[in-house]
């Protein structure tokens, strides 16, 4: 590990040390859930049609099948808006009497390993008589469509609308109206590791233990015990290692809900660990959005108005906590994004549909809504004859703190900055020379810029405006020294890739004055850590970290206490470094391993002045704070084919104080390999039907390493007065900022043929479609026949 710099003040934070989760990792010796054995097995039965009435369920003589007749007194699924028109549906653990989406658990079959199950499964017999599905969310909304749910009429199960009270006349006032249609189609999140569980029923307690793939293992817990009707304290929820999650598993599965039912059921340990084809076609989906936008702008370009229509189609249920409100209700409250607009107008609905039940994705809405707006912004571009980068300098935000028109206070920032060291980097006069000496030779490049804000590290008073029932936010973190002097953080977040240890340890390191090897981070054991609500939407470094700074200097402090006694010193001579406490000016010193074994073994010789013990808590709910950054992408498209090569990629970040440099890129890194697999490739597709067509990793397509350029990175740090460390979330921009980056890039490079994509992902076969009806294709400039096509 790299030597601190000596001195006061930071020390170790900012500093690129190696992640301390990794050696385990790296030498096969993490815990997964899928790892552990047990006597029984799940595989679940699931309905091969969208929509149906289930007449019967037909068992093979002697197997174990459980339905949902088995679960009587189990309560469905129903989470909880007291806002925006919400209109709660319950999702039972197994269909119950009808079946609402391909691959929707019908049964359940337990036996003694996972092979006998998947085979006892295949005998499942499944009576469903189909009714008519409903796949697309237009479809749904139509007069006289089918009702998914009859406690959501016409099928929109949340109705979010917003209007300034100038709107009318600054639209009246425009100068020019541009409009975008944006279309971006379903994804699925794709960890590496697909969910799995495994729930223990120990017979001398009558507790289970549920090991799985979660996020909040807090939250799940407490559902759970609520479903099933049990005491919290009879249930422990453990997240060990997890392969990724990226907001899929977030949400509480019905299969989760089912092994610990089994589990007690039995009195023994169930298991259950998804395929990959499972995990494509029955876990969460995400980012299925239509959005209409329109922007009114002056005589100067100046953004003076925005109007948005955003219809989501949720899938069939809504998840939990979060609900069916999470993307339409966060692209009405954030679609105005980092530009600088007084008067807006939204209209906003989740729509039920017959598929797949939609949850978080990393970014959730704003990959989306940064799409469509950064399209509009290239698009008014055109229309006023600047360039694209000019339209961006006179409408981003640059004066702090700013409320925005839906009253989202946005923290300081450097939108300009941004920008401006983006283009600087990129050189675009050096570009735009070689696009036009490229295009004379018949090769087509294109460059996209991005500018967005993320919205980071948000507490409880952001989820308490959405009228949630069950109200995230806050952190709490145990922080103590033993009496070796090594200290343990137990920690209400669930880091599962992060590097969120490594970043605390860092920060608690420079409080104490001790290397971070010696500091171990607790986490994802409802036993062992404090009540908390995991990590997802770029919030752990922020708000556990936070927690982490509060408890650290609580605990500095008693530090100093005790040195100062034993040192016999005034406190404030006394300083932590090197793992000893040191008296300023002096040589007088002693190690912190004494002090702390002294306050535990020793406690009568400070007199009762100092309590027995060394441990702190923090607890940190802060309003949020926002980062920024601006993407740039260059790529080549090949006309003929569609294909699309990105040539290069920059990112200009401002995410605050980096605790972690090494740890911030990568973030970035993984974040734009999502985009650009969002921008081109991945793709959800359902046919008519309901049926998933995308169903193995031949079909739908993440990105690959050889479809990754080498991202270009810069940072700039602007300290928030928002985060208590300074620093500000990032786990999500490079996913936010990469589509729309790419589909600007492509439609530069399509200008020549007079045709715009707005749609993701871009694929080849999108693109040639566009191609063959363009209006200048390839084929009608080789045959000098304008009219003819390719």
């Amino acid at each position: 590990m790299n030597a601190p710099t000596k001195g006061t003040g930071m020390k170790w934070v900012g500093r690129s040390i190696r992640r301390l989760e990794d050696p385990a990792l790296v030498r096969g010796e993490g815990h997964f859930t899928a790892d552990l054995p047990a006597t029984h097995w799940v595989r679940f039965v699931r309905s091969p049609m969208a929509a149906g009435v289930i007449n019967s369920i037909t068992a093979p003589d002697g197997a174990m099948v459980i339905t949902a007749a088995d679960l009587r007194g189990v309560k469905k699924i129903t989470p909880m808006l007291y806002k925006f028109n919400y209109r709660p549906v319950g999702q039972p653990i197994l269909a119950e009497g009808v079946v609402r989406f391909v691959s929707e658990a019908v049964a359940a079959v337990v036996a003694s390993s996972e092979e006998e199950a998947e085979d006892i499964a295949d005998l499942v017999e499944l009576d469903i008589s189909e009714t008519p599905p409903l796949v697309d969310a237009h479809d749904a909304l139509k007069q006289g469509a089918p009702q998914i749910h009859a406690e959501a009429p016409g099928n929109i199960i949340v109705h979010g609308a917003h209007k300034t009270a100038g709107f009318v006349d600054a639209w009246a006032s425009a100068d020019k109206i541009i409009k975008v249609d944006a279309r971006s189609h379903r994804q699925n999140a794709t960890p590496m590791e697909a969910r799995a569980a495994h729930a223990a029923f120990d017979k001398s307690t009558g507790r289970v233990t549920l090991t799985c793939t979660t996020q909040m293992p807090h939250v799940a817990r407490t559902a759970i015990a609520d479903l099933l009707g049990m005491p919290e304290s009879d249930l422990r929820v453990i997240a060990p290692d997890v392969g990724g999650a990226f907001g899929q598993k977030m949400s509480l599965c019905t299969e989760y809900v089912l092994l610990v039912w089994l589990a007690r059921k039995l009195k023994s340990t169930v298991a259950w660990t998804e395929d990959r084809r499972e995990n494509l076609i029955a876990s969460f989906h995400s980012r299925d959005q239509h959005v209409t936008l329109e922007g009114a702008f002056d005589a100067n370009a100046k953004l003076l108005a925005l109007r948005a229509d955003v219809v989501a189609n949720i899938g069939a249920y809504s998840c939990y906590p979060n609900t069916a409100g999470m993307e339409p209700l966060m692209a009405m409250a954030e679609m105005p994004g980092p530009y600088d607009v007084q008067q807006y107008q939204c209209l906003a609905r989740g729509v039920l549909t017959n598929t797949c039940t939609m949850a978080a994705y990393r970014g959730v809405s704003r990959p989306v809504i940064t799409f469509t707006l950064e399209r509009l912004m290239d698009r008014a571009a055109n229309a006023f004859a600047i360039d694209p980068v000019d339209i961006r300098r006179r409408n981003l935000i640059d004066t702090f703190p700013y409320t925005s028109v839906t009253g989202l206070v946005f923290d300081e920032a450097t939108y300009k900055g941004t920008l401006e060291m983006a283009v600087k980097a990129i050189d675009v006069p050096a570009f735009r020379a070689r696009q036009k000496e490229a295009r004379a030779k018949g090769r087509h490049l294109g460059i996209g810029f991005a500018t967005f804000s993320e919205r980071t590290g948000y507490g409880s008073p952001a989820f308490a405006a959405r009228g949630m029932a069950i109200t995230p936010g806050w952190e709490t973190v145990h922080v103590s020294v033993d009496p070796s002097g090594y200290v343990e953080a137990r920690i209400g977040a669930s880091p599962h890739g992060q590097g969120l240890r490594t970043t605390l340890a860092q920060i608690i390191a420079d409080e104490l004055g001790i290397p971070p090897d010696m500091i171990k981070v607790v986490h994802g054991d409802t036993d062992t850590a404090p009540y908390g609500w995991g990590t997802f939407a770029s919030r752990s470094l922020v708000i556990s970290g936070g927690a982490t700074l509060i408890a650290a200097r609580k605990v500095r402090a008693k530090l100093i206490r005790i040195a100062s006694h034993m040192l016999e010193a005034a406190e404030s001579d006394i300083v932590l470094e090197d793992n000893r406490a040191n008296v300023a000016g002096t040589d007088r010193s002693i190690p912190i391993a004494t002090m702390a074994r002294e306050i535990y073994t020793q406690a009568h010789r400070f007199n009762g002045e100092i309590e027995p013990g060394l441990s702190e808590s923090g607890t940190y709910d802060p309003p949020g704070t926002f980062s920024n950054a601006c993407h740039v992408a260059v790529v080549e498209l090949d006309a003929e084919t569609g294909f699309v090569k990105i040539e290069r990629y920059l990112v200009a970040e401002d995410a605050g104080r980096i605790i972690n440099p090494m740890i911030a890129d990568g973030q970035v890194h993984g974040g734009v390999a999502q985009g650009i697999g969002n921008a081109l490739l991945e793709e959800i597709i359902y046919d008519e039907s309901g049926g998933i067509l995308t169903a193995n990793l031949a079909d739908y397509m993440p990105p690959t390493a050889h479809e990754m350029p080498t991202i270009e990175l810069h940072h700039i740090e602007t300290l928030s007065t928002q985060s208590i460390t300074k620093a500000k979330g990032l786990g999500e921009g490079g996913a936010i900022g990469a589509p729309a980056a790419v589909l600007n890039a492509i439609n530069d490079a399509l200008t020549p043929f007079g045709v715009e994509i707005d749609t993701i992902p871009a694929t080849p076969q999108r693109i040639r479609a566009l191609l063959r009806g363009a209006p200048n294709s390839v084929r009608s400039r080789e045959s000098g026949n304008p009219g003819a096509t390719s």
